[in-house]
């Protein structure tokens, strides 16, 4: 089973699921009283400007996600998430329990928000050129620049998500595209993710995240930051902390699952990106999706 992060929301997401399902309505109805405030009116009835802030649109996705997860009887052999979706993921594995995963995921937009608030952050997707070679050009702009640019999102083979210093990820995409890429383009994010310019939201998380307890996980969970799966409560912990940082290893992550030998994957929650992307890694594969 895996898990979708920010990208995948939309304005609906989770409610016909919250009307026909009672122990789906149970989990939203829960989440807003954790909250302190109705998460699920932003969900059902937008506006979609506030389900795309990043303190609303994370918890958004670790709850439908989790609705899903608790109205279907199914045990995974393995579990991944793509970047907030490591969270669902790791609850899914009964590493975190549900109020403590959005407690986190819930702190986590906040001050990823915050981070990208305070910094020129951005970020841009680059399509149709060799991993290695996006790699190269953030590496150069970085050094011509003095500024950051890294590959952030390693989504299916030919498709990076590049993050940094605004100029330095305008000047990598100019570089991409005279390189030949397909599309090399900024998308509408709050901030760096997943970069340097994320590291006063992952001082601030650790403290946090140092409080809380992480069981041993049920089954392995597929880390987002080596691409390995884990079962160990401080390698997981360690391992969601750094993520903030460091990049997505998408790619990496479901050759790694196919090496291992995992047949069929099955996304759980809103939208169909995961799935698009799994098609991409490796068609051998089944692929299906649970709203």
């Amino acid at each position: 089973m895996v898990f979708p992060g920010q990208g995948s929301q939309f304005v609906g997401m989770a409610a016909e699921r919250y009307h026909s399902e009672p122990e789906a309505k149970k989990i939203i109805d829960e989440a807003d009283e954790i909250l302190g405030f109705s998460l699920s009116n932003i969900m059902f009835d937008g506006p979609e400007d506030s389900l795309k802030q990043t303190e609303y649109t994370q918890p958004a996705l670790f709850v439908h996600s989790m609705a899903v997860f608790k109205t279907i009887d199914m045990t995974p052999d393995c579990v991944a998430g793509h970047s907030l979706g490591e969270f669902s993921a790791l609850t899914a594995a009964g590493v975190l329990s549900f109020e403590e995963g959005l407690k986190l995921v819930r702190l986590r937009g906040q001050l990823m928000q915050s981070a990208g608030e305070r910094s020129s952050g951005a970020m841009g997707a680059v399509i149709g050129l060799e991993d290695d070679l996006v790699a190269q050009i953030c590496e150069n702009i970085s050094d011509k620049l003095n500024e950051t640019v890294v590959p952030a999102n390693y989504n299916s083979k030919g498709q990076i998500v590049i993050s940094g210093h605004f100029n330095a990820v305008e000047s990598a995409l100019s570089e991409a595209k005279e390189q030949g890429a397909k599309l090399a383009k900024l998308i509408p994010v709050s901030g760096a993710f997943h970069s340097t310019l994320m590291q006063p939201a992952y001082d601030e998380f650790k403290l946090s995240l140092d409080k809380v307890s992480f069981a041993n996980a049920r089954v392995p969970v597929y880390s987002n930051v080596n691409a390995t799966p884990s079962q160990s409560a401080d390698e997981l912990k360690n391992n969601v902390l750094q993520q903030l940082l460091k990049p997505v290893l998408w790619t990496q992550t479901i050759e790694q699952m196919v090496s291992d030998g995992v047949k069929e994957v099955i996304e759980l929650g809103p939208g169909k990106v995961l799935q698009g992307l799994v098609k991409r890694i490796d068609r051998t594969l089944q692929f299906s999706g649970i709203q």
